[in-house]
């Protein structure tokens, strides 16, 4: 008598115990996105936005399933019926490039009109860039090295047979230029005024009338913030690199300086 009621027992809370596996089952095999309570959709990327497809599946309802191809099926439908894609303007012009001489980048932009909502589309990109190679008539300019000497090297005596009949020579008026020193050769330290070419430190080097060429310059003379070399006319060795800082006209170093040469 006792074995029969513990049977009947056990049936009962097996059977029990399947009812309730089944309905659970059939609501979770028919749940979706639709069935989720408000907000009934999830934004960026949330586990939590998770039910059950109708094959019985885990399936999300968060925009990033889009991504992961895991969406529930009815997530489009439900999630996306007031999704706003991202627009963007038109393109920009393209910047000036970045190089006044050789290689260098150039880019252009774009702004965004509308931004994405409700899992629409995602922008594209905002920027682009492409190489682009300058020359400008400087370019020749930067390609020059220049050749200096000490400003004991200077010619500023009168010649003592100079007769008056003879024709005097048109003296060009001299200008300067500060350098600031960039790359320096280790041989420079060798010589007595070479040293002075020191990494960062700021020289003057003096162009004087009888260095000048047809267009009254000194040849590596430089260009305003863009690197060019130079070389030590007495010192085999001893060359580097330099930035212009400044230039002044009708000028003359101060002692201790260079020369173009």
């Amino acid at each position: 008598m006792g074995d029969g009621c513990e049977r009947r027992r056990y049936r009962l809370v097996l059977y029990s115990l399947l009812a309730c596996l089944s309905t659970v089952c059939y609501r979770r095999a028919e749940a979706g996105c639709a069935d989720r309570e408000t907000p009934a959709c999830c934004t960026g990327r949330n586990n939590e936005c998770v039910e059950y497809s109708r094959r019985r599946t885990v399936c999300y309802c968060d925009t990033y399933c889009e991504k992961t191809g895991d969406c529930c099926e009815d997530y489009r439908p439900v999630c996306q019926i007031s999704a706003i894609d991202c627009e963007v303007g038109q393109w920009g012009t393209w910047s000036p490039c970045s190089s006044v001489c050789g290689v260098g980048t150039t880019e252009r932009s774009r702004q965004v009109t509308t931004p994405p909502r409700n899992g629409g589309s995602p922008c594209p990109d905002l920027k682009q860039r492409r190489g682009c190679l300058a020359h400008m008539d400087a370019c020749s300019a930067a390609k020059e090295v220049a050749k200096v000497l000490p400003d004991t090297f200077k010619r500023n005596f009168k010649d003592p047979w100079r007769r008056p009949h003879m024709l005097m020579k048109e003296e060009k008026k001299s200008y300067c230029v500060y350098m600031r020193v960039k790359q320096v050769s280790a041989v420079c330290r060798l010589k007595l005024w070479s040293p002075q070419l020191v990494r960062e430190r700021s020289v003057c080097v003096e162009c004087q009338g009888d260095a000048m060429a047809t267009d009254n310059r000194c040849r590596g003379d430089g260009l305003q913030s863009i690197r060019t070399f130079w070389a030590a006319a007495s010192v085999p060795g001893c060359y580097g690199s330099w930035i212009r800082e400044s230039s002044n006209e009708n000028c003359h170093c101060p002692p201790h300086s260079l020369l173009f040469v």
